[in-house]
């Protein structure tokens, strides 16, 4: 909660509960004047007041902290309720009645889901009333509890709200701020690749452009991501039929030159497909990345695509370890690894991506894993 007390009253006016709340606490007890107040250790201010008393405090006023029962409260974070001040033994000689000319009196903390202290529901009046029963104790304490829920309802808003802003920030910095650097470094790496010559440059130049790959390859998840989230999910343009082959063998060839040391054998049908074709070659590079990342380094990865009985299938197998059977169920979430170990690059989004491109295309993506092989499976309607 905001640390500024001026703030609470606006916040409190916004919690439309809380005049009903004043209301009911005064017909029901008798007492002529009933607030919402915010407490701190320096200031008390009303936010919210039902004065029936003439008391004279409003919205936004305040009283001497020192003066009030409720800095006690907030120390010891236990209800007062004084019948008759004259006859309270604990509270008959106390200052704050004296100041106030008060002879009955209650008050409730308000706290918080985080168990910080808000302030006080409380009710004052010059005569005596009869308040310690169990019932209007109870009373006061669930409008208590009903108040502080409404601050933290508030509160998250708030923080959400500013999540909202600082996501957009960020998605502004992944789109623009870091594209176009990435893109000069890449036109950089390919035009000297055409003019090195010796075998430790290309090697250089080599692991460059697969740094370059995999930083672009993470900004278009998290953009994808994020759209995702936003939009209900991730969009498509699905084109005519169109075959598929061509965007495979692409993606193929830019991750096989990108990991001059692993074998990538692809056997690629010449299926015709509607769907959004760079989508799928999208969704071909997470799996192919995954399958870089966790497979065995000494086994080839096999890529297979075909059609038949109405369906398309994009296959994707790789070598090593299998994934852990508590890992699979959530495997396609966003941020999971499809392993353990945490020494791996990435955000855990290629997987969780490439599943929405393939519920996008009303189609499934699959995974089966044992300690043969690891089989990623997209299957969706031909059309």
């Amino acid at each position: 909660m905001n640390d500024n007390p001026a703030a609470a009253v606006e916040i409190i006016a916004q919690i439309s509960a809380v005049p009903t709340i004043l209301d009911v606490v005064c017909k029901t007890t008798g007492m002529r004047f009933a607030a919402v107040a915010r407490v701190t250790a320096d200031r008390w201010i009303a936010c919210g007041v039902k004065d029936n008393l003439a008391f004279g405090l409003e919205p936004g006023g305040e009283l001497k902290i020192e003066t009030t029962i409720c800095n006690e409260i907030r120390d010891h974070r236990e209800p007062v309720i004084i019948d008759n001040v004259a006859e309270d033994a604990a509270y008959s000689g106390h200052h704050t009645p004296a100041i106030y000319g008060l002879q009955s009196y209650i008050s409730v903390p308000i706290t918080l889901g985080d168990g910080s202290f808000f302030g006080t529901l409380c009710a004052i009046d010059t005569v005596p009333r009869k308040l310690n029963t169990p019932e209007i104790a109870g009373m006061f304490k669930l409008f208590a509890n009903l108040i502080a829920f409404h601050l933290d309802a508030h509160d998250r808003i708030d923080q959400e709200r500013q999540g909202s802003e600082l996501r957009e920030q960020f998605i502004a910095v992944l789109g623009h701020d870091l594209r176009n650097p990435l893109a000069s470094l890449d036109a950089g790496t390919r035009m000297l690749q055409r003019t090195v010559t010796d075998d430790k440059g290309k090697a250089v130049l080599t692991l460059m452009q697969s740094s370059i790959s995999r930083m672009s390859g993470l900004i278009d998840n998290v953009l994808d991501f994020d759209r995702g989230r936003l939009g209900g999910g991730i969009s498509i343009e699905q084109a005519d039929r169109v075959p598929l082959r061509p965007v495979l063998e692409q993606v193929v060839a830019e991750l096989a030159l990108a990991n001059p040391r692993r074998r990538i054998e692809a056997d690629l049908s010449e299926a015709m497909v509607r769907c959004d074709e760079g989508r799928i070659g999208q969704l071909l590079s997470n799996l192919l990345a995954n399958a870089l990342t966790h497979g065995d380094p000494e086994a080839p990865i096999r890529v297979h695509s075909a059609a038949s009985g109405g369906y398309f299938e994009l296959t994707v197998i790789n070598a090593g370890e299998p994934i852990p059977e508590a890992v699979v169920k959530d495997l396609f979430k966003p941020f999971v690894r499809a392993s353990a170990r945490a020494n791996l690059q990435g955000l855990g989004l290629g997987l969780y991506i490439a599943s929405e491109i393939a519920k996008a295309h009303k189609g499934k993506l699959l995974v089966t894993s044992t300690p043969e092989e690891t089989r990623f499976t997209f299957q969706m309607p031909q059309q």
